[in-house]
Protein backbone atom coordinates (compact mmCIF):
# COMPACT_ATOMS: atom_id res chain seq x y z
CA UNK A 1 0.00 0.00 0.00
CA UNK A 2 1.34 3.44 -0.94
CA UNK A 3 -0.47 6.64 0.61
CA UNK A 4 0.70 10.03 -1.03
CA UNK A 5 -1.64 12.98 0.04
CA UNK A 6 -4.82 12.42 -1.31
CA UNK A 7 -3.41 8.91 -3.58
CA UNK A 8 -3.49 5.52 -2.38
CA UNK A 9 -2.84 2.55 -4.06
CA UNK A 10 -2.43 -1.38 -3.66
CA UNK A 11 -0.21 -3.47 -5.79
CA UNK A 12 0.09 -0.36 -8.23
CA UNK A 13 -3.75 -0.07 -8.69
CA UNK A 14 -5.04 3.50 -7.63
CA UNK A 15 -7.70 3.20 -4.90
CA UNK A 16 -10.61 5.83 -5.42
CA UNK A 17 -10.60 8.31 -2.54
CA UNK A 18 -13.81 7.62 -0.48
CA UNK A 19 -14.33 4.28 -1.86
CA UNK A 20 -13.63 1.27 0.22
CA UNK A 21 -11.36 -1.84 -1.14
CA UNK A 22 -11.24 -4.70 0.21
CA UNK A 23 -8.88 -7.80 -1.24
CA UNK A 24 -6.98 -10.41 0.23
CA UNK A 25 -7.54 -9.92 3.73
CA UNK A 26 -6.47 -5.88 3.63
CA UNK A 27 -8.87 -3.42 3.62
CA UNK A 28 -8.53 0.49 2.97
CA UNK A 29 -11.27 2.83 4.49
CA UNK A 30 -11.86 6.73 4.45
CA UNK A 31 -12.79 7.44 8.39
CA UNK A 32 -13.39 10.94 8.20
CA UNK A 33 -10.39 12.60 6.94
CA UNK A 34 -8.43 9.61 7.96
CA UNK A 35 -7.02 6.67 5.44
CA UNK A 36 -6.81 3.46 7.54
CA UNK A 37 -5.52 -0.14 6.21
CA UNK A 38 -6.48 -2.70 7.98
CA UNK A 39 -4.88 -6.70 7.34
CA UNK A 40 -6.67 -10.00 8.11
CA UNK A 41 -3.70 -10.19 10.51
CA UNK A 42 -4.95 -7.80 12.92
CA UNK A 43 -2.77 -4.91 12.47
CA UNK A 44 -4.49 -1.68 11.73
CA UNK A 45 -2.49 1.85 10.39
CA UNK A 46 -4.10 4.80 10.39
CA UNK A 47 -2.79 8.71 8.54
CA UNK A 48 -4.26 11.38 8.61
CA UNK A 49 -2.44 11.90 5.08
CA UNK A 50 0.09 14.67 6.57
CA UNK A 51 1.64 14.08 9.97
CA UNK A 52 0.16 11.75 12.09
CA UNK A 53 0.00 8.10 11.84
CA UNK A 54 -1.75 5.50 14.54
CA UNK A 55 -1.09 1.97 14.67
CA UNK A 56 -3.50 -0.32 16.14
CA UNK A 57 -2.93 -4.54 16.89
CA UNK A 58 -5.74 -6.95 17.94
CA UNK A 59 -5.18 -8.20 21.61
CA UNK A 60 -4.28 -11.88 20.29
CA UNK A 61 -0.47 -10.32 19.08
CA UNK A 62 0.16 -8.90 22.55
CA UNK A 63 3.53 -9.87 22.92
CA UNK A 64 4.47 -11.00 19.54
CA UNK A 65 5.11 -8.14 17.58
CA UNK A 66 8.79 -6.31 17.27
CA UNK A 67 10.08 -3.61 14.85
CA UNK A 68 8.95 -0.09 15.26
CA UNK A 69 5.92 -0.44 16.80
CA UNK A 70 7.57 -2.38 19.75
CA UNK A 71 6.54 -5.27 21.78
CA UNK A 72 3.21 -4.61 22.57
CA UNK A 73 3.68 -5.98 26.17
CA UNK A 74 2.99 -2.81 27.87
CA UNK A 75 6.87 -2.75 29.35
CA UNK A 76 8.61 0.28 28.09
CA UNK A 77 12.16 -1.17 28.79
CA UNK A 78 11.62 -3.56 25.93
CA UNK A 79 10.24 -0.73 23.81
CA UNK A 80 13.81 -0.06 21.89
CA UNK A 81 14.66 -3.85 20.70
CA UNK A 82 16.73 -3.58 17.69
CA UNK A 83 16.68 -6.29 15.19
CA UNK A 84 19.91 -7.73 16.61
CA UNK A 85 17.90 -7.94 19.93
CA UNK A 86 20.03 -5.57 22.14
CA UNK A 87 18.28 -2.44 23.66
CA UNK A 88 18.89 0.83 21.50
CA UNK A 89 19.90 3.95 23.68
CA UNK A 90 18.26 6.72 22.14
CA UNK A 91 15.19 6.81 19.42
CA UNK A 92 17.63 7.71 16.77
CA UNK A 93 19.70 4.44 17.54
CA UNK A 94 16.56 2.57 17.42
CA UNK A 95 15.03 4.10 14.01
CA UNK A 96 18.39 3.71 12.67
CA UNK A 97 18.85 -0.15 13.68
CA UNK A 98 15.95 -0.94 11.52
CA UNK A 99 16.47 1.31 8.26
CA UNK A 100 16.21 -0.91 5.14
CA UNK A 101 17.93 0.10 1.51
Amino acid sequence: VVAEGRNVSVNGAAVPEGRPYLHKGLGVTWPGDWVAVASSLGVRVAWDRELAVTVTAEPELRGGTWGLCGTYTDDPADDFVRPDGDIAVTAADFGHAWKVP
